[in-house]
């Protein structure tokens, strides 16, 4: 049985540090961006990503492409 890949789209998501817990741990938040075009180049959602952490005021730890996609019988 053959299977193909349908695309779902993909998310970009920054992972920012917005301060420390307590215990002197850092404390995390992601910021999602939907509806990113599955065909977009890992370099350029790479620079839209550090373009984007450069207007934010917290400290960019992470950045993520998440891409979805569904399995079904060809």
């Amino acid at each position: 049985m053959a299977v193909n890949k349908v695309s779902g789209g993909s998310v970009l998501s920054l992972e920012v540090q917005t301060g420390v817990d307590a215990q002197g741990n850092p404390v995390c938040r992601s910021r999602n961006y939907k509806s990113v075009d599955p065909s977009a180049a890992d370099q350029d959602l790479y620079d839209v990503a550090q373009a984007i952490a450069g207007l934010q005021s917290y400290t960019l730890s992470k950045i993520s492409r998440v891409d979805n996609a569904q399995l079904v019988e060809a």
